[in-house]
């Protein structure tokens, strides 16, 4: 069956910046709900068994990006008897996912209390809650789960995207209700589960009515399921590493520290990843355009393609640091007051990690295109269990400093270096102390940049709303100045310009 690949690939952006749009604004109001209805240990809680269930969807191992993967073959060439039997296969292997899932977190159950630091909020009982938040993510498995791979298979996320966005609508509604009327969390967390229940069903339904041919039957070939297995475990050691990356920051801190250390942490880090979605569209749009032009263009091409991108990239992180450090605080002040802000030094430590986890991201956007997972494979799980291991050790020195420090570590010295040798070993072959030339300048250009945008913006005050708009947009205006003038003699500028005037040509 021939595919709308350009129309399909169309709405998926449109939709999937819509709900990036969406899935940022909805959680900062729910937050913001919470902190004032409930209280911030409340917020400490969430996040906590967020990143706990988080560890357990481990036992997932990618298996859905290797079952979409075995499905683009079949459905090219109408052989719907392997897409029902893929459909069978892809619901087994869920089946027992969600039971490991489910086990898992049972195990862990009498650990829960273990793992936070201080007191609980009254008339609260862990054990429900965590209860209530792991039968939500075992059923994300055993609900239909399997169907979902037919819509990303035929390049139909944009289908998922409005299916998402209508629950999620229902789910914040009712959150928003029972906090403001009840003040009670267990109906804050019963109602991700009911929705996360009635957003399986519906994706099946809409999933069945669309593709109705294809059904949970039939077998495979032995030698086509080895080859999936072996697609799953070479995404395994990324999922870990990357788990651990994200999820060890939230636990330790918790068990360390306590629910409100945490939270507050946990504001900071959900603006800096509010940011870092937006560059995830722009990363996650370059792949498949990518991959086609290493096969297709010449190592040259490619690498000079590279470089392109990489300014691109850092302009865009010059802007948005420059933004980060000097409108972070004011924010936080009119958000949830003084007493729910870290420190200054925090907000400079936030930029540097925010740094080094989009550099990571532009590689990993190369890598993912030219398909070096296997190669790959040990980076993400070394950097995450190093910072695992320095977590656990700094933070009983120097508190959520230790926390932000260990994970700048694990990203800039481990995982930023391994995956720009792995990209210049194989892939560019070559070229790399050019390349890291160029880095260096570009890293300076982000430098320079902040550094003006701090000094001026100190003359800018910022107590109320319309005073941080109009701060940012002067943030934004001495940035964009400081960036042309540091890199419009750049051979990657004037392309990047001529790429622009020709688009504007074209639109004309």
């Amino acid at each position: 069956m021939k595919i709308e690949r350009q129309r399909n690939a169309a709405r998926n952006v449109v939709f999937g910046v819509i709900q990036k749009v969406y899935n940022m604004i909805m959680p900062f109001v729910m937050r913001t709900a919470m902190i004032y209805l409930l209280g911030v240990e409340y917020l400490g809680l969430n996040s906590l068994f967020t990143s706990i269930l988080q560890v357990l969807n481990l036992a997932e191992l990618g298996v859905g990006s290797a079952m979409v993967f075995s499905m683009y073959k079949p459905i090219a060439e109408d052989d719907d008897k392997t897409i029902c039997a893929l459909m069978k296969l892809y619901r087994f292997y869920y089946r027992i996912i969600g039971g490991v899932v489910l086990i898992a977190g049972l195990v862990l159950l009498p650990f829960i209390p273990k793992l936070i630091s201080g007191d609980v909020p009254s008339n609260i009982n862990v054990y429900v809650l965590f209860l209530l938040n792991l039968l939500a993510t075992v059923f994300t498995y055993w609900l239909f789960a399997y169907r979902n791979s037919i819509l990303n298979a035929y390049q139909r996320n944009d289908v998922i995207s409005k299916i998402t966005m209508v629950t999620t609508t229902i789910q914040y509604g009712i959150q928003l209700f029972v906090l403001y009327v009840f003040h009670n969390y267990y109906y804050y967390v019963i109602a991700i589960l009911g929705t996360q229940i009635l957003n399986n069903i519906l994706t099946a339904v809409i999933s069945k009515k669309m593709y109705p041919n294809y059904d949970p039957k039939g077998d495979l070939p032995r030698e086509e399921i080895k080859s999936i297995n072996q697609r799953v475990k070479d995404v395994f050691t990324s999922k870990v590493g990357g788990t651990i990356l994200n999820s060890a920051d939230t636990i330790v801190i918790s068990a360390v520290l306590g629910l409100r250390a945490l939270a507050v942490y946990q504001n900071y880090y959900y603006i800096m990843s509010a940011v870092m979605a937006i560059f995830s569209i722009f990363f996650s749009s370059l792949t498949a355009g990518v991959g086609n032009s290493l096969i297709t263009e010449s190592k040259e091409k490619n690498y000079n393609d590279y470089k392109k991108v990489t300014l691109m990239t850092f302009i865009g992180m010059a802007i948005c640091m420059s933004e980060m450090l000097c409108l972070y605080q004011p924010f936080m002040k009119i958000w949830v007051g003084k007493k729910l802000m870290l420190e200054s030094p925090f907000v400079v430590l936030f930029c540097i990690y925010f740094f080094f986890v989009e550099y990571v991201m532009l590689a990993s956007a190369y890598k993912d295109a030219a398909g070096i997972w296997h190669a790959d494979r040990f980076r993400p799980l070394i950097s995450g269990l190093a910072n695992l291991g320095m977590n656990l050790i700094m933070v009983h020195f120097w508190g959520l400093y230790g926390i932000i420090i260990s994970t700048i570590l694990s990203s800039g010295l481990i995982s930023s270096p391994w995956i720009t040798h792995n990209l210049f070993t194989l892939i560019f072959k070559g070229k790399i102390k050019d390349y890291l030339t160029r880095l260096a300048y570009e890293c300076l250009m982000v430098i320079v940049t902040m550094l003006a945008c701090f000094i001026i913006s100190r003359f800018i005050p910022s107590e109320n709303i319309l005073m941080l708009i109009l701060k940012a947009f002067i943030v934004f205006v001495v940035a964009c100045i400081v960036v042309i003038i540091m890199t419009f003699k750049l051979p990657e500028f004037q392309s990047l310009k001529a790429m622009a005037k020709g688009m504007f040509a074209n639109k004309r």
